[in-house]
């Protein structure tokens, strides 16, 4: 993998200033597909962490940029124009550090730069209102900028889940702390220096810390000056999340995890369906909380789905993220990839297997590729459905009737994304109506874009992010009430 030199190594962004490892050392960024060396990025901790805080909040209460929704409105339109005629050193770069298909990082670089000029057409709204409740009395309400919000960005899609919570907090006016996954360091420092590089953003508006630990992030979420704070992860970590803000009370947007089921019925186009709910499977490697997991057959289709599902997984091409030959990259490392390999060998031996996925011969000694693996489930309330694996895994389901393939649907303590398959388009509302999920698609799935709102119900997390909702965590609402008395 060849990494510019400029990219090899990552530093602190602190109150307008870059900022090395402070003595604490560095970390080491590797190649999923290869397992080489690609940079090291410093060591922060809870130091780093309050600087990070501390700036923001100067930058909060003692410039003019909550005030100023033209200037936010350029920032953004700058650093979406920064990232688009970037596009292929930062899509390069991700595919290195993260190890998936190149064909995603392009689409993530693309998808971040529509999120950016979204918002900043949304930062120039000033919305509100004017009430009179009673003769002689005005009240005026009004919306501005929350303060402080804090960003724990992950690692499988981190610039647009980055810029998903970076743009709407700017465009509210909010100032920012970022705290970016290890994994993808080098690629985030990149990402920093574009917005480094725009003079209309204030000094300490903008700042991100790098750890390997966790220190950084359990300051944002237990400092008091951080007053939102923005999480994608896992269901777990976000219920220590909640424990540790408690005693702040600050807001949390919190998209956690997901178990996506995809709903086939007795009607469905198995020649569309099966090739998109596998790609939907196997985005970024398994390895995205929408990912589809769960198939739901109609019992009348079972034989059939199971046949095509079989056929497309094994003609399915692992294989560098690089090579347009690859359906499929590197999972982010090799001990995910081990993980998942005794997952498979712990489902193998509790479920009928219809394709074992196991690591990809032929392939770089030290790279962490695995091939997908459906196994057929009876029991929705085993494991296999119930929790998520955050890999290239899915599970076969049968039901009778659209009522039993709802309820099935719904049997798991998760609800961000789903998706029905059929030709009855009046079929297929009726079912995504009964289906408790933030996001449900027809004959489609994982189509994600900034001006529809994503989120997700039950211990998928709460809030949510692109669309009109994304910057309702980032403001506040302010009555203001004035007797101005009758002519």
């Amino acid at each position: 993998m060849t990494v510019a030199p400029e990219d090899r190594i990552a530093r602190h962004r602190i109150g307008g200033e870059w900022h090395d490892d402070a003595g604490a050392g560095r970390f080491e960024s590797l190649a999923p597909a290869t397992g080489e060396l690609l940079g090291t990025a410093p060591r922060g901790g809870r130091e780093e962490a309050v600087a990070a805080i501390d700036a923001a909040r100067r930058a909060f209460e003692t410039t003019l940029w909550r005030d100023s929704p033209r200037v936010r409105a350029a920032v953004l339109l700058d650093l979406a124009a920064r990232l688009e005629a970037d596009a292929g050193p930062l899509a390069a770069l991700l595919n290195a550090e993260n190890g998936k298909l190149l064909r995603e990082c392009a689409g993530e670089v693309e998808g971040a730069v529509s999120e950016l000029r979204y918002y900043a057409g949304i930062a120039r709204l000033g919305a509100g209102r004017v009430i009179e409740p009673t003769p002689g009395v005005r009240s005026l309400i009004t919306q501005e900028a929350a303060g402080v919000a804090a960003i724990i960005v992950p690692w499988n899609a981190p610039l647009v889940l980055f810029v998903r919570s970076l743009a709407p907090a700017l465009a509210a006016g909010c100032t920012v702390v970022v705290k970016a996954a290890p994994q993808t360091a080098l690629f985030m420092h990149r990402v920093a220096g574009h917005l480094a590089a725009i003079g209309a953003l204030p000094s300490g508006a903008f700042n991100m810390v790098f750890e390997d630990g966790h220190f950084a992030a359990q300051e944002f979420v237990r400092s008091a000056e951080v007053d939102v704070l923005s999480y994608t992860g896992s269901t777990a970590v976000g219920k220590k999340i909640m424990v540790d803000a408690a005693p702040t009370l600050k807001r949390l947007s919190l998209e956690l995890g997901g178990k996506a089921p995809c709903l086939v019925c007795d009607d469905a186009d198995l020649a569309a369906a099966v090739p998109q709910i596998l790609a939907a499977a196997t985005i970024l490697s398994g390895q995205q909380c929408t990912a589809a997991t769960r198939i739901l057959v109609q019992r009348r289709m079972l034989d059939d789905v199971r046949q095509a599902m079989s056929e497309a997984m094994r003609a399915f091409r692992v294989g560098p993220g690089h090579l347009p030959t690859s359906d499929m990259g590197a999972v982010i490392d090799i001990s995910n990839r081990d993980r998942i390999l005794r997952l498979v060998d712990e489902l193998s031996a509790k479920h009928r297997v219809v394709v074992r996925g196991a690591s990809v011969p032929g392939l770089a000694a030290g790279g962490a590729f695995v091939s997908p693996t459906l196994v057929e489930v009876d029991d929705p309330h085993s494991s296999a459905v119930q929790n998520e694996h955050f890999a290239p895994l899915l599970t076969l389901e049968v039901f009778d009737s659209d009522r039993d393939g709802v309820t099935l649907a719904n049997a798991t303590r998760f609800g961000l994304g789903a998706s029905v398959w059929t030709r009855d388009h009046a079929r297929a509302q009726r079912i995504a109506r009964e289906i408790r999920a933030g996001t449900v698609w027809i004959n489609a799935h994982n189509k994600l874009f900034a001006e529809a709102e994503t989120g997700g119900y039950r211990e998928s997390g709460f809030g949510r992010l692109h669309g009109l909702e994304g910057m309702r965590d980032f403001l506040e609402t302010k009555h203001v009430y004035a007797e101005i008395g009758c002519l």
